[in-house]
């Protein structure tokens, strides 16, 4: 891949993770992510898993200020995302897979509904889509991490797709081939 195509995709992660784009991911962009999938999905911050979604959030944003937050300002810059966040969990992608996975693990719980155990494809389609993919790619990403095709996404599949997203160069959505 070159030096351009990386750029390209590393300034996609990076705006993935900046809700307000206002050019720093910071503590409130995880809270306005949690915020946005209790909305769709209509549950109540109040509730166990709306809890739950936060608190992961928040461990999530502490993760990613650990590893990138270089100057420690309380937020992330799109050049300490590419240095930390994106360079050195490249080699590790399970380090950024336990970093999110308290958020996902909450994340999970909340469009897994009442079953608890696995996603479907339209459920997963809108975390993506809530979380900031377009409309096509994100029922395509869903499709993708349906592996065999029964409709059922399971917490471990959405885990591993969401770490090789954000530590390699492709795929360009979570769960969808190498362009």
């Amino acid at each position: 891949m070159d030096s351009a195509e990386y750029e390209r995709k590393t300034a996609a992660r990076f705006a993935s993770f900046d809700q307000d784009g206002n050019g720093y991911i910071d503590r409130e962009d995880f809270s306005a992510a949690a915020a946005a999938l209790l909305a769709e999905f209509g549950t109540t911050a109040r509730c166990d898993k709306g809890q739950a979604l936060y608190m992961g959030a928040e461990a999530f944003w502490q993760g990613m200020a650990g590893i990138a937050d270089v100057d420690g300002d309380q937020r992330v810059s799109r050049e300490e995302f590419v240095t930390g966040a994106v360079k050195r969990l490249r080699d590790n992608p399970r380090r950024f897979a336990e970093i999110a996975r308290p958020f996902l693990h909450a994340a999970f719980a909340v469009a897994a509904g009442d079953d608890g155990t696995r996603v479907t494809r339209e459920a997963a389609g809108r975390v993506l889509r809530v979380l900031g993919a377009a409309e096509d790619r994100a029922q395509e990403a869903a499709a993708a991490l349906d592996a065999d095709g029964d409709g059922l996404i399971s917490e471990e599949e959405i885990l591993t797709a969401f770490a090789a997203y954000y530590t390699t160069p492709g795929p360009d959505t979570p769960g969808t081939p190498d362009a």
